[in-house]
């Protein structure tokens, strides 16, 4: 039977990555989010957060929306049904991770 520290090889690491994870639980407490707000919210650089969106909206986790206000650019980020799936996923995975070590006990030894 394997340990829980093994199923740590099993985790989607698209998602894992904690830069990653962060914008995608931002997105999961609202339909969206405009650039400035994930900028704010995840302490990343322009060019990081630039970066991490393309890679989650490549996976189709995550839908970019490009729009104005007046004459003003806007970007909009917002989690796909299957990047919600994904990150329900990846923190149940974490959850059973977490508990499965919580019930391991130490071998005992004689001497």
């Amino acid at each position: 039977m394997p340990t829980p520290f093994e199923h740590l090889a099993e985790l989607n690491r698209l998602v894992h990555e904690p830069s990653r994870l962060a914008i995608l639980t931002a997105l999961s407490a609202c339909d969206k989010a405009d650039f400035l707000f994930l900028l704010n919210i995840t302490g990343l650089t322009k060019g990081n957060l630039s970066s991490h969106l393309s890679k989650l909206e490549q996976a189709n986790l995550v839908a970019i929306e490009k729009a104005y206000d007046g004459k003003q650019p806007i970007t909009y980020a917002m989690l796909t049904p299957e990047g919600r799936e994904a990150l329900k996923e990846h923190w149940d995975r974490l959850e059973r991770i977490r508990k499965g070590a919580k019930a391991l006990r130490p071998l005992k030894t004689t001497g």
